[in-house]
């Protein structure tokens, strides 16, 4: 959940109190800015340090986020047990100790703000386990977005008691710059430049990102509570798909009460306008403000199953003997002319060695020491935007 996604709500708020009980026009201010706690926080049947994480809403003008800081955090269950979570850097906290939702335990999650606030969620049971049974790839043609890779995740439960499922991503691909040279141009002095060997780490890289859309699927208007679902479409002109590929999919099962309110989340973060003709007004989750009723809090205590699959391809497994796509920047080689004072044509000297101290250009090919060719840095150096460093899940 993003930041102006609650921004959006707050403001939905205003304006819910607005239309449904006024009759002349009302200024939306700054000043009519509601603080509220927003709160994300899954625990899952996986054995780790659990995550949870608190902000706050900010102004619609502000940028960033505003971390919740020096709160006291816990999460309790009906067997007696305390799991008491620490401040990382973020707005993070995690729990002080490895644990897991095990099935017929009911937890809650407890907060007291560092001003003294104090909020409690409902008791919550952990969701069915139904685990992932296979990522499928494949390519198709979609009349929107053309031909590309489809990813779709398939699962079952035959016992019909999972029916809510929510879906996030981690993808991993492998970049090799398309203009690499074993040399490297460096500045030696204010006017002279020099070649020296170039690190093959500069070479190849791996860049991961993770989902930040809410995706969401639902069985229970169908008559199996089978899911085949497409949570990824990626464009066959997407360079990240130019030589190896990886994506990590993990599925939570939610309850309906979790679902509704990602649901809504979804459809004010998709809305074109703030005003669209389905205002929810404040959403309500399942956290409240035990010490002040009025007080606001945005966000759900979810304790779900979870599963997970990986997948890899290459680019030639589903498009053999095409061409590979385009890379993400013009990588169109420029002539510099290593010179300084006045000629004709004009030397580049200075606008070179300036090019190579910033960083923005890297070394492609000299005729002589008159004149170098570079290109972007991003065509010759992929860790000028990457990373060299090989995922340890990494399979060749």
């Amino acid at each position: 959940m993003k930041n102006h996604i609650f921004k959006k709500i707050i403001l939905l708020l205003l304006l819910n109190s607005i239309f449904s009980s006024c009759t002349e026009t009302y200024p939306l201010l700054s000043n009519a800015y509601e603080e509220a706690i927003v709160v994300e926080a899954t625990i899952t049947n996986e054995l780790k340090n659990q995550e949870i994480k608190i902000s706050k809403t900010s102004k619609l003008e502000e940028e960033g986020i505003k971390r919740e800081t020096g709160a006291t955090v816990s999460v309790t269950d009906n067997q007696g047990n305390v799991y008491i979570f620490e401040e990382q850097s973020g707005g993070f906290y995690t729990s002080r100790l490895a644990f897991k939702a095990e099935p017929s335990i009911t937890y809650s999650l407890n907060i007291t703000t560092a001003d003294g606030k104090t909020y409690e969620s409902s008791k919550e049971n952990l969701t069915t386990e139904n685990n992932i049974e296979s990522l499928v790839s494949e390519v198709i043609t979609d009349e929107m977005l053309g031909r590309g890779v489809q990813i779709k995740v398939n699962s079952y439960d035959p016992n019909t008691t999972s029916k809510y499922y929510r879906y996030e991503y981690e993808e991993t691909y492998k970049i090799i710059t398309p203009k690499w040279r074993a040399e490297k141009l460096i500045v030696t002095g204010p006017q002279t430049l020099g070649l020296v060997k170039n690190s093959t780490e500069s070479r190849i890289c791996y860049t991961t990102k993770n989902s930040t859309d809410i995706i969401l699927t639902k069985t229970s208007d169908l008559k199996e509570d089978r899911v085949d679902f497409q949570i990824r479409f990626i464009s066959d002109q997407n360079y990240i798909l130019s030589h190896r590929y990886s994506v990590l999919v993990k599925q939570y099962v939610q309850n309906l009460e979790s679902y509704t309110f990602r649901k809504t989340m979804k459809e004010i973060s998709s809305s074109e306008s703030i005003l669209s003709p389905k205002q929810p007004g404040f959403i309500n989750g399942n956290i409240k403000c035990t010490s002040n009723r009025d007080e606001k809090a945005i966000g759900f205590f979810e304790v779900s199953s979870m599963s997970s699959k990986r997948i890899f391809f290459n680019y030639s497994d589903l498009f053999p003997g095409e061409k590979i796509p385009p890379y993400f920047t013009n990588c169109q080689e420029e002539e510099y002319k290593f010179c300084f004072g006045f000629s004709i044509p004009a030397c580049q000297g200075e606008a070179l060695i300036k090019g190579i101290n910033g960083g923005t250009v890297t070394y492609y090919s000299n005729a002589d020491n008159t004149s170098y060719q570079v290109v972007p840095v991003e065509c010759g150096d992929c860790t000028s935007f990457s990373n060299n460093e090989k995922p340890a899940f990494w399979i060749d």
